[in-house]
């Protein structure tokens, strides 16, 4: 059973006097009892019952104050087991604990990213386990506080969701984007785990393999939350966007699913979770969001997890506060019994009863104004919602009558087009009525003319048929005398010539017909005159004249009948032609009628669209400017790091810093061409927006990584550097601010920027480490004399282990000799360790040249893969070195004159150098090589070794070191007060020395650092050492990450809270 070492002094030193001392006291003491017992060293899973009473002590002290003061006690580096119960116990809390657990934990965010670091360097199947789960943890913390409206427990309704995404498209994309992130550390947490077990069901059942699956039922807690709310943010989005925008989304949903259905079907066929938690079955496929009915489909995955009976708690005293029971415990005692029974003979009640009841009163009004509040809230959330619901169903409306006003636009102007075309068609007939009119009014002159030229023939045919009476008569009495006849012929003759005149006069005009009449009655005017001649022909003219009067009485006949029938054919026409110009005239009123109205509504639906495609105009614009105000922060928080003090300790590679200068380039000529874009069509913002999106990122990404590039650099490239980003940031400043503003946005120029982008591409470039001055062709040569010369050190150390083992035993006895033979058995452990190592790692060299060079020679090879050469070279310097070193460091330990520190030192350093080498060896081995393997059990051998050596140097520390026993009874009180001023004198000191120390340690690494990228191969890692020829003992430069210690609570200055409450917030 573990026990908690580092007691906090309040526990120590508080002696009860008080009920409620005693209260704080006996809680305390539980949450130790609970704790230890939570998290110890057995690998078993934690019992609910103890991980029940941290949880109701959070509630109890809203936080979880207490439970840090404990569990930073706990030796977490010593134990993976302990680690991993650990971090599980913090989930638990985390999810189930008092809201201000959260807060508490932001605290401690080191602490767990260091306790997960160590870990994860370790080969280790618990400690690969525990970085995993402290990285979840961190992802855990950070979105829930940067999302205060989702509890820990991931369980809000709909409403929340909907509120906490927002309408604005980009936080919903963000949203989305960090609940991905939070899945992916929930399933390769569990994937992990799964990864480190077999599936069978007896291991579910062994205390080992529960030990590893009881965090597992929180993950699949989570999981099935953050699988419901990334549905229906999908869904939200593709509601939004176009769906070749969010194929990424897509793509990375489905392989979320897969993995999330593995896991559960996984899960749900262990035992160990059947009688735990009741898991959820998720669908065959994933959904499918280009359908938005499919989201009536999607079912809330619901996990139940039973009831259990409560368990009875064995009492067990771990945290010993001191050797013997108080001198006040009777009375802590007598005031719990006071406080559970009352007070004794029924005594009034005390002043901490009236402040209870004050306190229960002061709470209830409290309760009420809070219900009120909530009353109220809801109300108001009501309001709001109603509200939201009315405008969607306005846009909705506006959506409607615009399409609608579109149909009728264009029925209107295919009304318009008919109008057009019956204007045109009725233009025709008003034409063919007036032709019409025309021609009935010349048939109505003509048929006047005719009807006076009919007239005057009936005259003519009444006088003709006169005189033909008077001729009878005349030639009855011709024989009477033959003056009367010639009396006659002289009247006829001049009758006849007279009626030949008026004829001649009133048949000009006459037709054919006429004519031919004229010609008749000449010849009858001729017979008239040779009536004399013979009178026997006179009867035969008469009868030829009758007969010409029956043809003109029916030509006269045939004219009535033809003038009747051109009248009726007249007044058919005219009335026919009154009918067609009403109809017209009526036709062009309702026409008109139309037309105007047809008008009005096209010039109102002209204005509507006006007025939505100003809308449009003003929109697109507002998410532009938006856009540009949000990019304007990431620009101004990337420019303020670069005079922010705590961003000294972040660095930077410059092989990082080019390719993030490269990108930002590619995104300002992206930003070039949407600006373009916008300016030809400004109804369509989207690829303005996306560019400046991308290139706000990019560009605070190369600032904020040029400034930590700056600090590992000298000091002249690095004052270039950050003054090239400072006016990087404040060209891209101008440029964000212009894309604000209407008038400027047209002078935008976006091609600026380019200028210092390219400035620090090119002090980048400048910053690159240089190759080495070896020559690729004696590469061969020397990783050969390099590995001799590693096996030659390890082999010399090994003899002067043991020469120094033989002197040992003959020169000490007693402790001494027992610590000095325990260290130097261990080193000789290590170095028989490192040796295997290197001989198998030369057998792996050997075989990784065998397949890899083909037709060409070693040289060759070697000189062709010259970076991963010079890499297997620095290593195998970098373990002889540690060798050496080891074997110094142990030779001063026991002739007395080193310091065990420096052993410790050494086996670290032994121990990254093994893994160096490993890792150089490994880069270019193939993964199923048994020589692989093996090279991979000696390096985790030698780990073992290693520890081992810093374990006995401690334990031998310990053993050797003398320890004085204070003893203050001869003291007064004046010296006491004497010694402690001084022991605070020497205390400061040596902080002062310790910060100085750190301080110069920083300073050194980072020398260090320069001085290896200065000898380094270009594109190599900075941790490889220099591939320098080997002379002595000299350490080869390995460049480190400079690192200043975390400092203490009460060591925060003013800056550092307020970065803290910042990075909070």
């Amino acid at each position: 059973m573990n026990s908690i070492k580092n007691v906090p002094a309040r526990v120590l030193n508080r002696r009860p006097g008080h009920s409620l001392e005693a209260e704080r006291e006996q809680f305390d003491k539980t949450q130790a009892i609970s704790i230890s017992k939570a998290i110890n060293t057995q690998e078993a899973p934690v019992k609910e019952k103890h991980a029940r009473r941290i949880i109701l002590g959070t509630h109890h002290e809203k936080g979880a104050f207490t439970f840090w003061s404990y569990a930073i006690g706990l030796p977490l580096p010593s134990s993976a087991i302990l680690s991993w119960k650990f971090c599980h116990v913090l989930h638990k809390v985390l999810r189930d604990g008092h809201p201000n657990v959260l807060h508490d934990c932001q605290r401690y965010r080191s602490n767990i990213r260091e306790i997960g670091d160590l870990w994860g360097h370790l080969h280790d199947r618990y400690g690969q386990l525990v970085n995993i789960y402290t990285k979840l943890l961190l992802t855990k913390i950070s979105f829930h506080l940067k999302h205060p409206q989702f509890p820990a427990g991931l369980e809000v309704t709909d409403e929340v969701l909907e509120k906490a995404a927002g309408t604005d498209i980009n936080n919903i994309f963000q949203l989305t984007v960090e609940m991905f992130d939070y899945m992916d550390c929930e399933l390769k947490l569990s994937e992990s785990v799964f990864r480190q077990l077999n599936t069978a069901i007896a291991v579910s059942q062994m205390s080992s393999g529960q030990c590893r699956l009881a965090p597992l039922i929180q993950v699949i807690q989570d999981c099935s939350h953050l699988y419901h709310y990334t549905v229906k943010l999908m869904f939200k989005l593709h509601s939004c966007l176009p769906a070749d925008t969010l194929q990424g989304h897509r793509d990375r949903f489905h392989e979320q699913f897969h993995s999330l259905r593995n896991f559960f079907r996984r899960a749900s066929d262990m035992l160990y979770f059947k009688r735990l938690i009741q898991i959820p079955r998720l669908p065959e496929g994933p959904p499918n969001f280009l359908r938005a009915s499919a989201l009536a489909e999607h079912i809330k995955p619901v996990v139940v997890i039973p009831e259990e009976a409560p368990e009875d708690e064995e009492p067990e005293n771990l945290i010993e506060i001191s050797t013997g029971p108080p001198a006040g415990e009777p009375a802590v005692v007598a005031d719990l019994f006071e406080q559970t029974f009352g007070p004794p003979n029924g005594s009034v009640k005390d002043d901490r009863d009236l402040q209870i009841e004050a306190l229960k009163r002061e709470v209830e009004m409290l309760r009420s104004e809070l219900d009120k509040i909530k009353l109220e809230a809801q109300r108001f959330i009501a309001q709001l919602k109603g509200q939201v619901n009315a405008l969607e169903a306005e846009l909705e409306e506006q959506r409607k009558q615009k399409q609608k006003a579109l149909v009728d636009n264009e029925q209107l102007r295919h009304e318009l087009a008919q109008l057009r075309a019956a204007q045109v068609e009725g233009e025709r007939n008003q034409g063919l009525r007036e032709e019409a009119e025309k021609k009935a009014s010349a048939t109505e002159a003509r048929y006047n003319k005719l009807k006076e030229k009919h007239s005057e023939l009936i005259n003519t045919h009444a006088e003709l048929l006169r005189k033909n009476a008077d001729t009878a008569k005349q030639l009855t009495v011709t024989q009477q005398s033959q003056e009367e006849v010639a009396r006659v012929k002289e009247q006829l003759a001049f009758q006849v010539e007279q009626v030949k005149r008026e004829s001649e006069m009133k048949l000009e005009e006459q037709s054919d017909q006429l004519e031919k009449i004229k010609r008749e009655l000449e010849a009858k005017a001729g017979e008239l005159v040779r009536v004399q001649e013979a009178l026997s022909r006179t009867e035969q003219s008469g009868s030829e004249l009758s007969s010409r009067l029956d043809a003109l009485s029916a030509d006269r006949d045939e004219l009535s009948r033809v003038v009747r029938q051109r009248e009726a054919d007249l007044l058919a026409a005219q009335s026919l032609a009154r009918e067609k110009e009403e109809a017209l005239s009526q036709e062009q009123q309702r026409s008109s009628r139309e037309r105007d109205e047809l008008q009005g509504r096209l010039a109102d639906k002209e204005s509507q669209e006006q007025g939505l495609q100003q809308r449009l105009l003003d929109e697109q614009f507002a998410m532009l400017r938006a856009t540009a105000v949000e990019a304007r922060r990431i620009l101004q928080d990337a420019v303020g790091k670069l005079d922010d003090p705590l961003h000294l300790r972040c660095t930077s590679s410059p092989d990082y810093l080019v390719s993030r200068a490269q990108a930002a380039l590619d995104a300002v000529s992206a930003l070039e061409k949407g600006h373009a874009q916008y300016l030809t069509s400004r109804a369509d913002a989207s690829g303005l927006v996306a560019a400046l999106t991308r290139f706000s990122h990019l560009t605070a990404d190369t600032i904020i990584h040029g400034s930590a590039t700056s600090h590992l650099a000298p000091t002249n490239p690095a004052d270039r550097l950050i003054d090239t980003c400072r006016e990087c940031g404040a060209q891209a400043l101008e440029l964000v601010g212009q894309l604000q503003e209407q008038q400027a946005l047209l002078q935008a120029r976006p091609g600026l920027v380019r200028t210092p982008l390219q400035g620090i591409l090119q002090l980048g470039q400048e910053l690159k480490p240089k190759s080495l001055d070896v020559r690729q062709e004696e590469l061969g040569a020397m990783v050969d004399k390099e590995m001799a010369a590693t096996s030659a050190a390890i082999e010399d150390a090994v003899r002067r282990i043991e020469d120094m083992m033989n002197q040992a035993r003959h020169a000490s006895s007693g402790v001494k000799l027992e610590v000095n033979e325990r260290i130097l058995n261990s080193c000789t452990d290590l170095m028989k360790a490192i040796r295997l190592l290197v001989t198998t790692s030369t057998s792996l060299q050997k075989e990784i040249v065998e397949s890899g060079r083909g037709a060409a020679t070693q040289q060759e090879f070697y000189a062709k893969n010259s970076r991963w050469t010079e890499g297997l070279i620095s290593a195998s310097k970098a373990v002889g070195w540690g060798a050496t070193q080891l074997v110094e460091s142990a030779d001063k330990v026991v002739l007395h004159t080193g310091k065990y520190e420096e052993l410790i030192v050494c086996s670290h350093e032994i121990a990254a150098s093994t893994a160096q080498l490993v890792a150089a060896s490994k880069v270019k081995a193939d993964k199923h090589s048994p020589h692989l393997s093996r090279l991979q059990e000696c390096s985790r051998t030698v780990n073992e070794m290693a520890a081992n050596v810093v374990a006995s140097t401690k334990s031998g520390q310990e053993q050797v070191e003398d320890r004085d026993t204070m003893d203050f009874s001869g003291l007064s009180l004046i010296k006491l007060k004497k010694q402690e001023m001084e022991t605070q004198v020497r205390a400061l000191e040596l902080e002062k020395t310790l910060e100085v120390e750190r301080v110069r340690l920083g300073e050194l690494r980072r020398q260090h650092y320069l001085l290896a990228g200065a000898t380094g191969a270009p594109g190599e890692e900075p941790s490889q050492p220099s591939a320098a020829p080997r002379s002595g003992t000299k350490k080869p430069p390995l460049a480190q990450k400079p690192s200043v210690a975390p400092r203490q609570d009460h060591q925060l200055d003013k800056k550092d809270a307020s970065y803290t409450a910042q990075v909070v917030n």
